[in-house]
């Protein structure tokens, strides 16, 4: 899926040991920052979907709503927040879903996706796959048809990519890092 003119890997800074001992943080600020950069990983990003009728792009917050707010103008579609518990102001539905130390929940509006809507779901980063498939598990109680999720990142070894597509959704990703 990536632009071969574009290095998005030097784009993304890595911070060692944040937010604890052992983790190599990947931050794709730098790479936000860059609007040559930026451009390229959104259209790298939609252009596996461009014919594919996507009507929403659904973004987790908080990194998934920047990209997907482009991606969605990008495909002339609209966009959809998937928000962490009590963020958003009229009906929702929530999931919850496991964090490495606890749960934690997310939720959309009830409202928000029609059933049979194709819908793409975007974050920055796919690491074990938690978050993402809590964001999967709420779409399709809606009866959102989930055409694919794109992300910047895979951290391949945590797993996330392989628990998705269980799931039967397609993942894309622009780059990889190895350990996590």
């Amino acid at each position: 899926m990536s632009d071969t003119s574009i290095d998005f890997v030097s784009a993304i800074r890595t911070i060692p040991d944040y937010p604890k001992p052992g983790i190599m943080f990947r931050d794709i600020t730098t790479l936000l920052a860059d609007p040559e950069v930026f451009r390229a990983a959104v259209d790298a990003m939609v252009s596996p979907y461009k014919d594919q009728g996507v009507a929403l792009v659904a973004g987790i917050e908080a990194r998934g709503f920047i990209l997907g707010g482009a991606m969605s103008h990008q495909l002339s579609a609209g966009f959809v927040p998937i928000r962490k518990k009590g963020k958003l102001p009229h009906e929702t539905i929530r999931v919850a879903y496991s964090l490495e130390y606890g749960v934690d929940e997310m939720e959309m509006h009830r409202d928000a996706v029609a059933p049979g809507t194709r819908v793409l779901l975007t974050d920055d980063l796919i690491a074990t796959g938690g978050t993402a498939e809590a964001a999967v598990k709420l779409l399709r109680e809606l009866g959102a048809e989930i055409v694919g999720a794109c992300f910047v990142i895979d951290l391949p070894e945590l797993g996330g990519r392989r628990r998705l597509e269980a799931l039967g959704v397609s993942v894309k990703t622009l780059v990889a890092f190895d350990g996590h």
